[in-house]
């Protein structure tokens, strides 16, 4: 199955298929090996050629928080259709949402400031794993709806963005 998915400014097209114990990643080059095996604590150990690490992965919709080797990660998954129109102007998401429950580290952005893709919006710590979430495009922020050290639930609205005139994603 062919999937596309973004990690910061970059897009990453890749296939995987079945393999008796996981899955196949298909690069451009060549095939690797991959699985990953949920643990009883919640986290989950994801084998890549044989080089196993302890990794934590929270999922929001079609984003994908990942905390590997002390760094947090955000990809995103990217639909066929959804690509298609962001290639022809398609409108980006406005609102940032709280990946998992948490509370609010710190804010990097307010009311009226201009974003760029990828700028650091906010900082939001959940079992004790601060995640650090950004600008999905380039934007004016609309509204911030908590304030430092407020906690919220999975999905809460953390920041809204109202589009540029002059802004293209």
């Amino acid at each position: 199955m062919k999937h596309a998915f973004k990690l910061e400014e970059n897009e990453y097209n890749l296939e995987l298929s079945r393999a008796p114990a996981g899955y196949r990643l298909h690069l451009a080059d060549r095939t690797v090996p991959v699985n990953l095996h949920l643990e009883d604590d919640g986290s989950a150990v994801l084998t890549v050629n044989g080089r196993s690490e302890k990794v934590l992965v929270a999922t929001r919709g079609d984003d994908v928080f990942i905390h590997l080797g002390g760094v947090a990660y955000q990809l995103r998954y990217e639909h066929p259709l959804q690509r298609l129109a962001a290639q022809s102007q398609g409108s980006a998401e406005d609102h940032v949402k709280a990946p998992m429950p948490g509370s609010l580290v710190a804010l990097h952005a307010k009311p009226g400031q201009t974003v760029a893709r990828g700028e650091s919006l906010l900082v939001m710590e959940s079992m004790k794993m601060e995640t650090t979430l950004v600008a999905a495009r380039n934007g004016l922020v609309a509204a911030v709806h908590y304030d430092t050290g407020r906690t919220f639930d999975r999905d809460a609205l953390l920041l809204s963005l109202e589009p540029r005139a002059t802004a293209q994603t």
